[in-house]
C-alpha cells in the first residue's frame, strides 16, 4: 500500500512515499494521475467542484475544481471554507488512562513547593536598553567558568526590544510584565537578577508591585542609571551573579512527583504526517502526564481554528467554553483589522509538507492536546493554577508560544515538526519530535525521538509512552539535543502587541 487512509468517510488519502504518474495506491484501483510527494493527499474518489473534502474525519476545505481519483489535491484544488461544525459543550469528557504505578522523577524542590527540572541563574531585561548588559553578564559565566559548578545549568540572559515607546497600560505591557514575572518566579531558576535603564515605561518597582514579586537574595533588581552606567552595571551584576551561583551549586535533585511537570504543547514547521504520528503520539504522552497530575499546555490560538470545536466538546464547563470562545473572537477581529485572516497561517513550508489549509493543519495540532477534559483557559503568560489540561492564549509563532508557555509555568516543552525545527529553549528544556523517518535520520543531531514507527505499525499509546519516558528522564536531567546544541538564548521572545509611540 502506497497511501494511507486515515477514516473511512475521507476523501483523500496521504501518499506514504512519492508517487509517480500512473503509480497504483494499493486502494482499489486507483493510480496516481500526476506525480505526488510523500506526505501529500491524493483523491480516493471523484471530487465535484464545491464539495467539502474530509481528511481525519472531519471537513479540511472545499474543492476548488473537479478532481478525479488519483489527482494530487493541494493548494491548487483545495481552499478554506469557514468551518460550520458545531460543538455541544462537554459532550467528549474522558477519564484519562489508568495509572498502575505512580511515576516520579529527579527534580528541584524549590522555597515555594515548585519543583524545577534545571537549575538556572537569570538575567532578565525590564527594557531593551538593558539587554547588552545583561548579556555581557551571561557571556562572562561561560562554559570554562562554570566548571567547577556542576549543580547549575548555566547563566542565561534573557532580552527582549519592547520595555519602552509602549503605552503604560493596555495589553502590550501587561504581556511583558506576565512574562517577566513568570520567569522571574519560574522554578527551573535557583534565582534571577531583573536589570532595567531607570527611565523606562516597564519601571521595575512597579513591576515587582504589579506582579506581585517580592525582591529578596534569590530575586535581585538594579537599574544601569543608578549603579553609573554601562561598565559598573556590567561589574555589579558579574558580582551579584558569582555569589548566586555559589548559592545554586548547593542544590541538589531528589525525588519528586510527576504531578509537578508542567508541560509545555508546540508545533512547527508541521508537515503532512504530523498529525498522523507525532502529534497523536505527544497527545497520548499528555494523557499519561495528566493522568499522573501533571499539567499539559496547548497554545497557538490560530492554530485550533477551525477545530475548536473538538476542544469544546472536552471543556469541562461553559464557563472554560466561553474563555476559549472569546479568545477566539478576539484573534478574528485582531487580524481583520490587519487585513489578514486566519487561513493565511499556513506557512510556505507547511505547504511543501502537504498541508493545504488551517483547517487541517489544526486538526493535526488539536491531536497534540489527547483527550482529557480541557480545564481551563488562561492568558498570555498567566500563571497556571489548574491541573490536567489546560489552554494558553497566544501566537502561532513557535518561540513567542513557547516563552508565554514558559511563563506560565511549564517546565518542559516538547515540540513537534515534520519539515525541520532548530528550536530550543531555557530555562525549560525541549524535546524535539520527528513527524517521519527521512527527518529523524536527516536531521539526528536536532531531534530527540523518532515517530515514524507508527507508520509501520506502533501504536499512537506505545509511542506515547515512550515520550512520556523521554520527558521524565528529561525532567531529572538528561540532555536533550537542542541543549546539547547549546540553543535557547535566542529564543526569548515575549508577545508584543498594541501601539509603539
Amino acid at each position: 500500500m502506497k497511501v494511507l487512509r486515515l477514516t473511512d468517510a475521507d476523501d483523500v488519502g496521504i501518499a506514504l512515499t512519492p508517487l509517480a504518474a500512473g503509480d497504483a495506491l494499493g486502494l482499489g484501483d486507483i493510480c496516481a494521475l500526476e506525480p505526488i510527494a510523500a506526505g501529500h493527499k491524493v483523491a480516493l474518489r471523484r471530487i465535484e467542484a464545491g464539495k467539502a473534502i474530509v481528511k481525519y474525519g472531519a471537513i479540511i476545505g472545499q474543492a476548488l475544481q473537479n478532481m478525479e481519483a488519483g489527482a494530487h489535491v493541494h493548494s491548487h484544488n483545495l481552499g478554506f471554507v469557514a468551518s460550520s461544525q458545531e460543538a455541544i459543550i462537554g459532550s467528549d469528557l474522558k477519564a484519562g488512562p489508568p495509572v498502575v504505578t505512580p511515576r516520579s522523577f529527579e527534580g528541584y524542590h524549590r522555597p515555594d513547593g515548585q519543583v524545577g527540572t534545571r537549575n538556572y541563574i537569570g538575567v532578565l531585561t525590564s527594557v531593551n536598553c538593558s539587554a547588552t548588559v545583561a548579556k555581557r553578564i551571561a557571556a562572562f559565566f561561560h562554559e570554562d567558568r562554570m566548571a567547577e559548578f556542576a549543580q547549575v545549568d548555566g547563566v542565561a540572559a534573557f532580552t527582549h526590544t519592547t520595555g519602552c515607546g509602549t503605552a503604560s497600560t493596555g495589553v502590550g505591557v501587561e504581556n511583558l510584565q506576565r512574562t517577566l514575572a513568570g520567569y522571574a518566579r519560574h522554578a527551573n531558576f535557583h534565582s534571577v537578577v531583573i536589570i532595567g535603564l531607570g527611565c523606562e515605561v516597564n519601571q521595575l518597582d512597579r513591576l515587582v508591585k504589579d506582579m506581585g514579586l517580592t525582591r529578596s537574595d534569590r530575586l535581585q533588581t538594579f537599574t544601569i542609571q543608578d549603579v553609573g552606567g554601562t561598565a559598573r552595571a556590567i561589574e555589579h551584576g558579574r558580582g551579584l551573579v558569582q555569589e548566586l551561583v555559589q548559592e545554586a551549586n548547593h542544590a541538589r535533585r531528589t525525588t519528586a512527583p510527576v504531578s509537578a511537570l508542567t508541560l509545555g504543547l508546540q508545533c512547527g514547521g508541521s508537515d503532512g504526517w504530523s498529525g498522523v504520528t507525532a502529534n497523536p503520539a505527544l497527545g497520548a504522552a499528555s494523557d499519561l502526564l495528566v493522568a499522573h497530575g501533571g499539567t499539559a499546555i496547548l497554545s497557538e490560538t490560530p492554530e485550533i481554528y477551525g477545530a475548536e470545536y473538538l476542544l469544546l466538546q472536552r471543556a469541562k464547563n461553559a464557563e472554560v467554553a466561553q474563555a476559549l470562545k472569546d479568545r477566539l473572537a478576539w484573534w478574528e477581529d485582531y487580524v481583520g483589522k490587519h487585513g489578514a485572516s486566519l487561513d493565511n497561517n499556513p506557512s510556505p513550508g507547511n505547504k511543501a509538507g502537504g498541508l493545504t489549509t488551517i483547517l487541517e493543519k489544526s486538526l493535526g495540532a488539536v491531536a497534540k492536546s489527547g483527550s482529557t477534559p480541557l480545564n481551563a483557559v488562561y492568558r498570555y503568560g498567566q500563571a497556571i493554577t489548574e491541573k490536567g489540561f489546560v489552554f494558553m492564549d497566544s501566537p502561532g509563532y513557535d518561540p513567542c508560544s513557547a516563552t508565554g508557555q514558559i511563563a506560565s509555568g511549564a517546565n518542559l516543552i516538547a515540540f513537534t515538526t515534520g519539515r525541520g525545527s532548530v528550536f530550543g529553549s531555557k530555562p525549560s528544556p525541549c524535546l524535539k519530535l520527528a513527524s517521519n523517518q527521512a527527518l529523524a535520520r536527516h536531521m539526528d543531531e536536532d531531534m530527540d525521538i523518532d515517530c515514524s514507527p507508527i507508520l509501520s505499525g506502533e501504536s499512537i499509546e506505545a509511542a506515547g509512552a515512550r515520550i512520556f519516558e523521554a520527558l521524565i528522564e528529561t525532567a531529572s536531567g538528561k540532555l536533550t539535543q537542542s541543549e546539547a546544541l547549546g540553543l535557547g538564548d535566542e529564543e526569548f521572545v515575549p508577545w508584543q502587541i498594541g501601539a509603539f509611540l
